[in-house]
């Protein structure tokens, strides 16, 4: 019974995020050059504020080129199909912040996104919303959901944080349980395995020794996920103090019972008044298609200077202190 407590405890954690609520639905590796969401079975946003048609792609300068890697292997190739070409002009009288070559912020900017109009799916594949019918999600990642209910919000955030560390050539990455077990991907490729022992998680060699190769890494992903959530990610991530600080890659968190949610800023732009302007990304339950958002018709969150707080369309406001960085 022990274990089967611990069981429920962790996994619980690990699922600590925000549902969905049907009741307020509306009508339905490689280098890289935010698609369309999908289905009107979906459960819908907290508070939808008017369908946000995906924007036409800007015939403006040519894109940067790329250096970030997507380990993965997305099949995304035109300058539309990544998140700085579907989403080219910030608000006016913004400006993009520089992205240093090789950083998270310059992966996630040039993130490969899925053709518009293309579906979000859940791990079953099962559709759930419909290109340009959900008022809050205007693009879909070109990134796997796997094929367990495991890829949650706040896995979501740790998947896209680790691919970028891989496709940097890093193997020592180690991300912690929510019970603070270190899982580390070196040990998973040696054999280690992360099991239940009496009341608390033990890891032990448990395993035959592997070839690295982003196959096995993708499986490590999911041991991962098993045993974190956002309770781990809002206890490991470091506070970031002030807006004035923000950068792509760092989230919003709140942990919770039963569920808490994340959102990752995937973009900035800043104006003289000092107002930030956020790219932001999910995925949810049940595990499903890593989303860009949209609120008021924008996939802009304008943040004024000293709010106290980020809304977003899927859960509560953020309070400010809920914003870390990995």
């Amino acid at each position: 019974m022990r274990t089967l407590g611990l069981l429920v405890l962790l996994l619980g954690c690990n699922s600590s995020e925000a549902r969905p609520e049907r009741a307020r639905s509306p009508a339905p590796s490689a280098s890289l050059e935010a698609a369309v969401p999908a289905g009107d079975q979906a459960p819908a946003p907290a508070s939808p504020r008017g369908a946000a048609a995906p924007p036409a792609p800007d015939e403006g300068a040519p894109l940067p080129s790329v250096t970030a890697a997507y380990p993965w292997g997305p099949t995304a190739r035109a300058p539309a199909d990544r998140l700085d070409g579907r989403f080219r002009s910030p608000p006016p009288g913004f400006t993009r912040v520089s992205a240093a070559p090789g950083s998270f912020a310059e992966f996630l900017r040039t993130l490969p996104l899925q053709p518009a109009g293309s579906p979000v799916v859940d791990f079953r594949g099962e559709r759930l919303y419909d290109a340009g019918r959900h008022p809050n999600i205007v693009a879909v990642a070109d990134i796997d959901v796997g094929k367990k209910d495991l890829q949650h919000c706040a896995d979501a955030i740790i998947r896209l944080h680790a691919e970028w560390r891989y496709g940097r050539g890093e193997r020592d990455i180690s991300y912690r349980a929510v019970s603070g077990q270190p899982l580390s991907y070196r040990g998973y490729v040696a054999g280690d395995r992360a099991f239940v022992d009496g009341n608390k998680i033990v890891v032990k060699r448990a395993a035959a020794a592997k070839k690295d190769d982003h196959a096995l890494f993708r499986a490590w992903l999911d041991d991962v996920f098993s045993w974190a959530g956002t309770a781990s990610l809002e206890r490991d991530g470091k506070k970031v103090g002030s807006t004035a600080e923000l950068l792509a890659g760092d989230f919003f968190v709140m942990s919770g019972t039963p569920f808490g949610h994340a959102v990752l800023v995937l973009d900035v732009a800043r104006d003289e008044r000092g107002r930030v302007a956020l790219l932001l990304g999910q995925s949810y339950m049940p595990a499903q298609s890593f989303q860009v958002l949209a609120q008021g018709g924008s996939p802009w969150f304008i943040v004024e200077p000293g709010a106290a707080e980020v809304e977003t369309p899927f859960w509560r406001p953020f309070p400010m202190s809920s914003l870390k960085r990995l």
